[in-house]
């Protein structure tokens, strides 16, 4: 994890693995249409392995990309979106993050409560864990490699506002994302976390221009 700031503030930047894992499995899941956050989908692609981990357990009959079995809120799927929901807010989240890993295969009982979910991670985890170590391997090597000018990006915006201002900038706490997504732009997807994509982190100029305001609101 990356992470700029002093006493008074704090903007730290990371590329978390099991987030990238919830992303793929929503994806492989067909869920980009209906969960939330309404994020873009991932590029690249994550694509399915030809032979999924196994049939999810205790007896129930397959469900295509894991979704709710038909009468389970209505039959529209509406349960396993909910319970990704619920686990991308955690993974999501610096603070509540777990710091042990959450998923065991091949059972994954940390889903043990949401069984849809479970489902889906049991049938696309092994292609959503292989796409998910290349992704944060890039996203490691691109933030060693440009380290320097990724720091001055949040340095030099939080000064600019504290010349502004005429003032040191009070306490506040930013926490991004950087993801691997298909469109160029930036999420609110917490309290103090905002998702931005790949390309927006690559591009100085276009990343300080929408981080200025967003610092402008905080200071």
């Amino acid at each position: 994890m990356f992470v700029e700031g002093t006493l008074r503030w704090q903007v730290t930047e990371d590329c978390p693995w099991d987030l990238l894992v919830a992303l793929a499995v929503r994806d492989l899941a067909g869920l980009s249409a209906v969960a939330e956050p309404a994020l873009p989908a991932l590029d690249p692609a994550v694509t399915s392995v030809l032979e999924p981990r196994g049939a999810p357990s205790r007896g129930r009959a397959a469900r295509p990309g894991g979704r709710a079995a038909p009468g389970a809120r209505g039959g529209t799927g509406d349960a396993l979106a909910d319970q990704w929901h619920a686990w991308f807010e955690v993974a999501s989240d610096r603070l509540r993050r777990p710091t042990a890993p959450l998923l065991h295969p091949p059972h994954f009982e940390a889903f043990d409560r949401a069984i849809e979910l479970q489902d889906a991670v049991i049938a696309h985890f092994d292609a959503a864990a292989e796409w998910a170590e290349a992704r944060h391997a890039e996203y490691v090597a691109a933030s060693a490699e440009h380290h320097a000018r990724r720091a001055a990006d949040i340095v030099d915006v939080v000064h600019e506002r504290e010349h502004e201002l005429r003032r040191q900038a009070g306490y506040f706490r930013l926490d991004l994302e950087v993801l691997p997504l298909a469109a160029k732009g930036a999420w609110i997807v917490g309290p103090h976390t905002v998702v931005v994509s790949a390309t927006l982190r690559d591009d100085s100029d276009a990343f300080r221009a929408w981080l200025r305001p967003l610092v402008a609101a905080l200071v």
